[in-house]
């Protein structure tokens, strides 16, 4: 077994050197394509402009992303997987030859386990939402037509484009193995399959998104605590990703499984409390909803004050204080999107429309 995981691992690094060597011109290509694949861009770009377009589509798309990088989570502390960049100098498969020579980069050092790929999961899943949204919306009730027909493929092909880029990006940068990125792709689309189908989260309650938050964040901690009771340290990649990183700035908190644990439940519970507020009732669900101009300003305002939001890093010396603080950012990622931003505008140009009267 070890040994047939052995010869998989070292056609995963033959790929990365061949990529890197035949495709060194294409770096900065892979560097901004693994950046834009992150699930960051997913909540602070995507959510608010297909929730503002289509409530529903904005709503699934953060289940997806949420509940898919979770189950990624979970599947990475079960496989175990390595990272090409700390496998190839931390094995001793090449003891009687050389070490393959691969590149790191700043985005390399991703400090948790390595399969599935959570780059190529999201992306997988997150952009299946939005294909299968567009087409339908665009489709509607009538028979499609050949020009529905022909940008169904055109968006398809996109889609399948996105992945292939995705993938090869993560492979070019080391941070994944070719099996990884695959089973990435494969478990995303599965998990967008899945909430296709599910329709309650639409009209869930509060009670309802706390419950779902806590059971989440208490699997995960009682599935560590459990292991680890058993001498099964989930956290070995840590050690594994300080070692062998090429420069330690490269290693970073908010790359560790309980930060993607604490921003993923943060947002979600975000989410929960921004739909059953006063403020979006009020706001998304009067007559000035219906406005496009409204919508526009909406995700234009949530686009720029997101933005300015991201910048906003917390303090990585405790990490506690960190977890803590990711979770009460990424709550208010959704909260000003849904709620804060809707009400305030309403306020102002339900005002401005009275004095205009």
């Amino acid at each position: 077994m070890e040994e047939g995981m052995n010869v998989l691992h070292d056609l995963g690094i033959q790929s990365t050197r061949y990529l890197q060597e035949n495709y060194a011109d294409s770096q900065d290509w892979f560097i901004l394509v693994s950046v834009l694949a992150d699930l960051r861009n997913a909540f602070y770009v995507l959510f608010p402009v297909w929730f503002h377009i289509r409530e529903t589509v904005g709503i699934n798309l953060l289940w997806v992303a949420v509940v898919g990088d979770w189950i990624n989570l979970v599947f990475k502390w079960i496989l175990f997987g390595q990272r090409p960049y700390w496998w190839v100098l931390d094995t001793d498969y090449y003891s009687n030859t050389s070490v393959p020579l691969i590149k790191q980069f700043p985005v390399t050092c991703e400090t948790g386990p390595g399969s599935p790929s959570g780059h190529a999961m999201g992306a997988a899943g997150v952009y299946y939402v939005m294909v299968t949204s567009a087409l339908a919306i665009l489709r509607g009730k009538k028979k499609p037509t050949f020009g529905f027909r022909c940008l169904k493929v055109v968006l398809w092909l996109g889609y399948w484009a996105v992945q292939l880029n995705v993938c090869l990006s993560r492979i070019y940068l080391a941070a994944h193995f070719p099996h990884q990125v695959v089973a990435g792709v494969l478990s995303g689309i599965a998990v967008a399959k899945t909430f296709s189908h599910i329709r309650s989260i639409y009209n869930a309650s509060l009670k309802k998104y706390c419950l779902i938050t806590f059971f989440l964040f208490g699997f995960a901690l009682g599935f560590y605590v459990l292991l680890k009771g058993l001498g099964v340290d989930l956290l070995w990649t840590l050690e594994k990703a300080k070692r062998w990183c090429q420069r330690p700035e490269w290693v970073h908190l908010d790359t560790t499984p309980f930060a993607s644990l604490f921003k993923n439940l943060g947002t979600l519970f975000g989410l929960g409390l921004a739909l059953n507020s006063s403020m979006y009732r009020e706001s998304c669900k009067g007559e000035l909803s219906r406005s496009l101009p409204f919508r526009l300003a909406c995700i234009a305002s949530s686009l720029v004050l997101l933005h300015l939001f991201d910048t906003l890093k917390p303090p990585s010396q405790n990490e506690l204080i960190f977890y803590a603080l990711s979770f009460c950012k990424s709550a208010a990622v959704p909260f000003a999107s849904v709620s804060l931003i809707p009400y305030c505008l309403a306020r102002v140009l339900g005002q401005t429309h009275k004095k205009s009267l």
